[in-house]
């Protein structure tokens, strides 16, 4: 069973940065890939996303390298404290090299960091979590930061209106005495299709035809593009984030009930308010940035820390239980305590690289 525990390490501070631009799914975009059966008044209905931010030249490691600078001026680290960046997307820079290692030289760190890329979408942030925090725990590294998030510039291919655009930030420490974390993870690859690029990669080449648009169960794209079953994930996910939740909590015997607030992967919103039922939290206890941002991978359970819960998580204790699920098919759940816990102000990003707002 893949449940872990890693004491002696802290959350210190998230930070998050998002593309200036609003797209807002009652007026579609011309790119939008819309399907003809639903009303932009009945996808918003349905699915909870007003609002998304999008980019057509902005990358993910651009959005994580301004919420960085944002967040280490705000921790006051020093660049030459950090000893890893984890780096956690579907849309890395390059396929060769490591974007961690790219944005190590562009932030001016050291060249002792230890940089490694996690190729993850929904359950990515809680499992690059549990990455940070296994070389934490010893004490032989200090600081770390997780970059987690997705930016695709997709222009011409179609945008779907559920999905938005991150970067996000979320810097580790080793502190002895601290409570840490635990984890359950798992995955069941006989799923692997469910959520799927089909091409790109080395089992179907890019070609000609890569780019060439078709109809699939998700509407008409390109096979460069995600394809996602959507009845398969959305039973998929309302049957094993609670199921998970659970046994996290019998296996390091805690009262999840008892914990301030459920952080869900920003799937859509029917699906979260039916695992939020299953486990019995009230609305007040499971935040959401979906409706402003979209889902946004792995970047939604920081994003909506970062948005949500800023004025309300600080100097107190407050108890956490994240659960991501989704691509893969993989999930993972990590219970946590913060204090001291610093939350950057969002920051925005325009189409030239430039921080509009922080």
């Amino acid at each position: 069973m893949a449940f872990f525990e890693f004491k002696n390490v802290r959350l210190a501070g998230i930070a998050a940065g998002v593309p200036s631009f609003i797209a807002n799914n009652l007026h579609p975009l011309p790119e939008d890939a819309v399907s003809s059966d639903y009303s932009p008044e009945d996808f918003v209905k349905t699915t909870g996303v007003l609002e998304r931010r999008i980019t057509y030249t902005q990358t993910t490691s651009d959005l994580c390298y301004h919420a960085t600078q944002k967040l280490l001026s705000d921790l006051n680290w020093k660049k030459e404290e950090v000893d890893a960046i984890i780096f956690v997307s579907q849309s890395r820079d390059y396929n060769a090299p490591s974007t961690a290692g790219i944005l190590q030289n562009r932030l001016g760190m050291s060249t002792d960091t230890y940089c490694i890329d996690l190729t993850l979408g929904c359950s990515g942030w809680v499992y690059g979590l549990n990455t940070v925090a296994s070389l934490l725990s010893s004490g032989c590294m200090k600081k770390a930061l997780l970059m987690a998030g997705d930016s695709k510039a997709v222009r011409p291919m179609q945008l779907s209106p559920l999905f938005g655009h991150a970067g996000t930030v979320t810097a580790v420490e080793y502190k002895e005495g601290e409570k840490g974390f635990c984890f359950h993870c798992g995955t069941d690859g006989s799923g692997y299709d469910a959520i799927i690029i089909p091409d790109g990669g080395s089992r179907n080449l890019t070609s000609p035809n890569s780019f060439v648009f078709e109809d699939c169960e998700d509407g008409h794209k390109s096979r460069m593009e995600s394809r996602m079953k959507g009845m398969d994930v959305f039973s998929f996910g309302i049957t094993t984030a609670p199921k998970s939740v659970k046994k996290l909590a019998e296996h390091f015997e805690f009262d999840y009930l008892s914990y301030d607030y459920l952080m869900l992967h920003q799937a859509n919103m029917a699906m979260n308010n039916m695992i939020a039922k299953k486990l019995k939290f009230t609305p007040e206890k499971v935040p959401s940035c979906m409706h402003h941002f979209g889902n946004t991978s792995s970047a939604s359970i920081p994003l909506t820390i970062a948005t949500e819960l800023k004025g309300k998580v600080g100097a107190e204790p407050k108890h956490f239980i994240c659960c991501g699920f989704g691509v893969g098919l993989s999930w993972a759940t990590v219970a946590f305590t913060t204090e001291n816990f610093i939350i950057s102000d969002l920051v925005e990003v325009d189409e030239n690289g430039n921080v509009v707002h922080s």
